[in-house]
């Protein structure tokens, strides 16, 4: 996840550095020979790598350890989880899109260049990158239940606040907040692997992010809109409303899921 992140930061700040030096179409045929380059070594590699089946790592019998969730309890964790990814994806782009645009007009007094807003915008991610990372520990020692109603309400909190903030105070705010939304995405993942059997757990993932990246599509137009007609502060207002919703939708899941309590294979 950290890895994931860094990329994230390092794109704003390759981004403006491509911008104020090559021109805007850099920062999209730069990348792009990249990826294809990065593309054909993985090709070569997965060709003339070695062979392994990962069907021989499995032992003992598959069926012998699974518990039976009720039904409805099944049901209503999978809800939540597909809620709050779709309320937490529409958070997450809003946030990571809108970075950089917020820091040019909010930070303007000391970021007036495509390479300064990319540098801020990279600070932040990067220090928020290791959000993963803590809350993994957290995960591993605490609730989800508990870790993933403090990550929504600390969001709630640093949106609001960060409404109306400009310079040095928005540069602290948004790192806070981009702490607890980097923070939240593990979350999701670790329910869907304490609920599902190997056999569907791959089916549970591809749901779950089907729904994250279809409602994620969303966030550009959301923001171009809000942004043209009201400004960010309605953006922060929006992102503290779903926030909301995604805290209250922790809130049903159970107070401890443990990995003998999975069951979803069984009861579907």
């Amino acid at each position: 996840g950290i890895s994931g992140n860094m990329g994230v930061a390092s794109a704003a700040l390759i981004t403006g550095i491509l911008i104020d030096n090559g021109g805007w179409r850099s920062a999209f045929y730069i990348p792009g020979l990249a990826s294809m380059a990065i593309g054909l070594v993985y090709l070569i590699f997965e060709r003339n790598g070695e062979k392994i089946d990962i069907t021989e790592a499995t032992t003992g019998d598959p069926e012998s350890d699974r518990v039976t969730l009720k039904s409805s309890t099944l049901y209503r964790i999978f809800a939540v989880i597909l809620v709050t990814t779709a309320f937490g994806g529409i958070v997450f782009q809003s946030t990571t899109f809108a970075l950089p645009k917020i820091f040019s007009e909010r930070l303007s007094d000391f970021a007036g260049t495509a390479t300064l807003v990319g540098f801020y915008t990279f600070l932040v991610f990067s220090i928020a990158a290791f959000a993963q990372l803590v809350v993994g520990y957290l995960l591993d020692n605490h609730s989800a239940r508990t870790i993933f109603a403090w990550v929504a309400m600390l969001q709630v909190i640093l949106f609001i606040i960060m409404i109306n903030l400009t310079g040095i105070a928005a540069l602290i705010v948004a790192t806070g907040f981009m702490l607890v939304v980097f923070g939240e995405i593990p979350i999701s993942d670790v329910l869907v692997g304490k609920m599902a059997k190997s056999e569907w757990r791959s089916r549970a993932y591809a749901l779950n992010y089907l729904v994250s990246f279809s409602v994620s599509a969303s966030a550009v137009p959301l923001i171009a809109g809000i942004h043209g007609n009201w400004g960010f502060g309605m953006l922060f207002a929006l992102l503290a409303i779903l926030a909301s919703l995604i805290f209250i939708a922790v809130l049903f899941l159970p107070k401890e899921i443990t990995p003998t309590d999975s069951g979803l294979a069984a009861s579907t």
